[in-house]
């Protein structure tokens, strides 16, 4: 016979009883709380099941019948949403440190840093030609880029470095000690510069080969290696890579923004289940100027969304271009990010707008408050002038009352 009771999330099933009082216990599942018993499949007799039992419900068996009868008092939980802890946000993809990269046998190093939100190209140029250590140039068609290649040489391999308006720069081939130094020399360069910590951690670095055959292609492969094509002159090449390269950097600097951003506000959403909220109007303006300017850098004054001019006439570097963007999956974390950027400003807003509904019916009750203050002063004085007119009508009165006496 089976025998099936649920007690307040406890679910006991009892089967198989033979005739000398034994039962096979298949299944005890108990799921009380954040504990949980579990047996399976155990055969014992009534005396031998019982102590096990009991240690977790009363059971009380019956000769006469079958039927296993339990009884058991169990404390009320009451599971509800506000008691559901916030659970922080899960790690996004993981960069492996600059100072672990190794170099492949046959392969070398390009890096691509994001040390500020802009530099002055114009100033860097003069720098730059004033260190006479590189031939400095810019990119054709392009004002947002300089094109710098070192005078002296330490292998075969060119070294190149691209510095981008946007407050990034790519090194080709550049030895870490030199990269340490272009990083200190930039900072005088710098507006709104990041921090060292938030620079190095979202740095991009990729190995990069040369194609020995003819007839191949400059490519992104799997694995995260460029192969240029057996060609003269790769500046326009990696000039397209290096441009993939730094929109994936700043995206990354501006994910880990938000990321900051979204944990700060984690205490947000327990106050608003408790029906209490700290921030002041002034806290949340600042905060939702701190969204939009992620907005405006991600939508705006970026080109992560389109593809840059400088690609609409040549369709071979758009194409690199794009192997680059699509390597480093920068549609989709855009897409993401936006989605991110929708629900904290979805939450500012009901902050902003419960904390100007909470002043307005401040406002109101002060109002309010002033016009009975203002009754009760009128009412006084209405009783004021009631006494004396009053009283002036009632002086001839006694006056006469006076007179005649």
């Amino acid at each position: 016979m089976n025998s099936l009771k649920s007690l307040n999330s406890c679910l006991f099933n009892i089967v198989k009883y033979n005739r000398s009082n034994q039962c096979q216990f298949v299944q005890v599942i108990r799921n009380y709380s954040s504990s949980s018993l579990i047996f399976r499949n155990s055969s014992s007799s009534l005396n031998n099941v019982a102590p096990l039992v009991a240690t977790v419900q009363k059971v009380h068996f019956s000769n006469t019948n079958p039927a296993l009868q339990i009884s058991a008092e169990l404390a009320n939980t009451h599971d509800t949403v506000s008691s559901i802890p916030v659970k922080k946000k899960r790690t996004g993809r993981k960069k492996k440190p600059l100072e672990e990269e190794e170099r492949k046998p046959g392969f070398y190093t390009v890096v691509a840093f994001a040390t500020a939100e802009e530099y002055n190209l114009e100033n860097l140029f003069l720098g730059l030609k004033a260190q006479n250590l590189y031939d400095v140039k810019q990119i054709e068609n392009n004002d947002n880029v300089i094109h710098a290649i070192p005078k002296y040489k330490v292998d075969d391999e060119i070294r190149e470095i691209f510095f981008f308006r946007d407050g990034s720069v790519v090194m080709w081939n550049i030895t870490d000690l030199e990269s340490s130094n272009i990083l200190k020399f930039l900072r005088q360069f710098e507006e709104d510069s990041y921090s060292q910590r938030l620079v190095q951690t979202e740095c991009e670095v990729m190995n990069y080969k040369h194609h020995t055959a003819a007839n191949k292609q400059s490519s992104v492969s799997k694995e995260g290696n460029i192969v240029f094509a057996p060609i003269e002159d790769l500046t326009l090449h990696k000039f397209a890579y290096s441009n993939g390269m730094v929109i994936s950097v700043k995206l990354g600097i501006w994910e880990a923004c938000l990321d900051k951003y979204i944990s700060e506000m984690e205490f947000v959403t327990e106050e608003l289940k408790r029906g209490k909220i700290k921030m002041t109007r002034e806290e949340v303006l600042k905060k939702h100027g701190e969204l939009f300017a992620l907005r405006h850098y991600l939508n705006l004054s970026s080109d992560v969304l389109d593809t840059p001019d400088f690609y609409w006439d040549n369709d071979q570097l758009e194409h690199l271009y794009r192997q680059m963007c699509g390597y480093f999956t920068i549609n989709k974390r855009t897409r993401v990010m936006n989605e991110k950027l929708n629900h904290c400003v979805a939450l500012i807003e009901l902050l902003s707008t419960h904390l100007s509904t909470k002043h307005s019916t401040k406002l109101e009750w002060t109002i309010i408050v002033l016009i009975m203050v203002e009754v009760f002063f009128e009412t006084i004085h209405y009783i004021d002038r009631y006494v004396e007119r009053r009283e002036i009508n009632e002086m001839p009165q006694k006056f006469e009352q006076l007179g005649e006496f």
